[in-house]
């Protein structure tokens, strides 16, 4: 049950973000809808956290001009001793 939990969280985080971003570009929810040909209740359903398809989330993400990546969140330690060692 715990896995659902972070999983749910993740989604609402991932909502949030998308909200976000569309306010930032200017868009409402119904012109992202129609971007992306999708129905508004959809996009209503992104923001609120609701589980969507990776198609649908690619669908989205692209209606405003965004992109999606995967980041790794290992710590990089070459980049670590960079940032912290005394010699730069």
């Amino acid at each position: 049950m715990l896995a659902m939990n972070n999983i749910n969280l993740d989604l609402k985080s991932l909502g949030a973000h998308f909200k976000r971003e569309r306010l930032a570009v200017g868009l409402t929810q119904a012109e992202v809808a129609h971007k992306a040909g999708l129905r508004r209740e959809t996009i209503i359903q992104l923001e609120s956290g609701a589980s969507i398809s990776a198609n649908t989330l690619i669908q989205a993400t692209s209606a405003l001009g965004k992109t999606l990546a995967i980041m790794d969140r290992r710590l990089d330690y070459d980049r670590l001793d960079e940032v912290f060692n005394d010699d730069h």
